[in-house]
């Protein structure tokens, strides 16, 4: 079976990395890069750092309005998989990626497989919500993580090719925990120590498209007892600096992290703060307690477990949930699968 694989941001890079290994024993693929994160701190390290095979198509669409970087997107993978004609198209997660993949794979009448299926925040004002529901609903196969992905399909009628398969996350830390677990300059690159910081990470446009969220979130971030290292996402460092938002002293800025150096930078944190869907998986597979700065999240099964707190980008709700966080023997259920995610996937495909 010919197989394209289609990714363009930090999260797909992950997931693809993990599948593709099981993929590629009994299949062809194709990989298409959108371009969708392009600079080396965004792309280029994942790729070397995971072993992903080079993208047989770079499109480099690049940053754009919604609109205008979905269009070029589709356009431009409409033109591959016409080239190619495959059996088979992989989208992952929930980006603009994920969603000009699935509608240019649906127009040519070719079947769609959705990794990371029937997650839901119920907020249709938040971009990725969209891609994901539209996404869902022209897939052939849909890989669900768990089985209450697996129920909001259902509620909306889609109930053909759901499959519980686990998080192909949980894969990919099964396969480079180690190696990050080893990487103790990670911290010590940056002065830190374990348990005597905090990671945050803000990128999602809820909370950089006005300087009122943003400034708040970064309120907080100053006013915790631990200092804060926060990878700086480029959209983000532009809007700062567009809007022209103070950092305050107990931030350490750093520049994007590898996936390895991400890894080992939430090991040894005392907490994560993110608006990021796969940083609150991480932060949960590497049991240490995570806020999220939205006031909703996909992954409802963390929050369930009391290790993921949602609370928005009000300082005091931040603030409370930090110092609320649960100890290390705070109960820790299984919640994604056991890391043989890509292995089930590849047996369905096949």
């Amino acid at each position: 079976m010919k197989v394209v694989s289609v990714v363009g941001a930090r999260p797909q890079f992950i997931k693809a990395g993990a599948l593709s290994r099981e993929l590629r024993l009994r299949h062809e693929e194709i990989l298409v890069h959108t371009g969708q994160h392009y600079d080396q701190g965004m792309s280029d390290v994942f790729f070397e750092e995971l072993g992903i095979p080079a993208p047989d198509y770079h499109l480099g669409i690049g940053s754009a309005a919604p609109g205008a970087q979905t269009g070029a997107m589709l356009a431009a993978i409409e033109a591959v998989l016409q080239k190619e004609c495959p059996e088979a198209v992989l989208v992952y997660g929930d980006t603009n990626s994920t969603l000009a993949g699935a509608l240019a794979a649906a127009k040519l009448h070719v079947p769609i497989g959705h990794v990371e299926a029937g997650l839901r925040s119920f907020n249709r004002r938040m971009p990725e919500e969209i891609n994901r529901v539209v996404t869902d609903h022209v897939s052939t196969w849909l890989f669900a993580p768990s089985d209450a992905a697996r129920e909001h399909l259902a509620q909306e009628g889609i109930r053909d090719g759901v499959h519980v398969v686990g998080d192909i996350m949980v894969d990919a830390l099964r396969l480079h925990g180690a190696r990050a677990e080893a990487r103790a300059e990670a911290l010590a690159r940056h002065g830190l120590h374990a348990g005597g910081y905090y990671l945050a990470t803000v990128h999602r446009a809820e909370n950089t498209d006005e300087a009122g969220p943003l400034r708040r979130i970064f309120v907080a971030l100053d006013a915790l007892d631990k200092p804060v290292a926060m990878p700086l996402h480029p959209r983000t460092r532009k809007r700062v600096a567009e809007l022209g938002i103070g950092i305050g002293g107990n931030v350490r800025v750093l520049a994007p992290q590898g996936y390895l150096d991400m890894l080992a930078l939430q090991r040894g944190a005392a907490c994560v703060l993110t608006d990021s869907g796969g940083v609150q998986k991480e932060a949960y597979y590497l049991r240490v307690p995570c806020v999220t700065l939205r006031e909703e999240t996909e992954w409802v099964e963390t929050v369930a477990s009391g290790w993921n707190t949602v609370a928005g980008t009000d300082p005091e709700r931040i603030l409370t949930a930090v110092a609320r966080r649960p100890g290390a023997g705070a109960p820790h259920p299984d919640l994604y699968g056991d890391g043989m995610t890509a292995g089930r996937i590849v047996e369905i495909l096949s």
